[in-house]
């Protein structure tokens, strides 16, 4: 398995978490063990979203903020792919 699907495995884990928690807290707002979670969830997705795309350009087309084109620019994901 590459770095990049490693990463996109532990992308894919922590937003189904994130999702799933937000669900839960639709109907429980003040669930303080669930809002820990959810915090502690995202402050370890955020970094590693931002490292990923660093590395290998936006996961979407809606993650571009400046130019909504721009994400065409980067490399497309099979000209990332390490060679095994």
């Amino acid at each position: 398995m590459t770095e990049r699907e490693i990463m996109m495995k532990k992308l894919s884990s922590y937003q189904f978490m994130i999702d799933d928690l937000q669900l839960y807290l639709d109907t429980h707002p003040n669930d303080e063990k669930t809002i820990e979670k959810m915090n502690e969830t995202t402050a370890k997705y955020l970094p590693l979203r931002e490292s990923f795309e660093k590395k290998y350009g936006a996961l979407t087309a809606s993650d571009t903020s400046k130019n909504r084109w721009s994400w065409v620019k980067a490399p497309w994901p099979w000209e990332n792919e390490e060679v095994e």
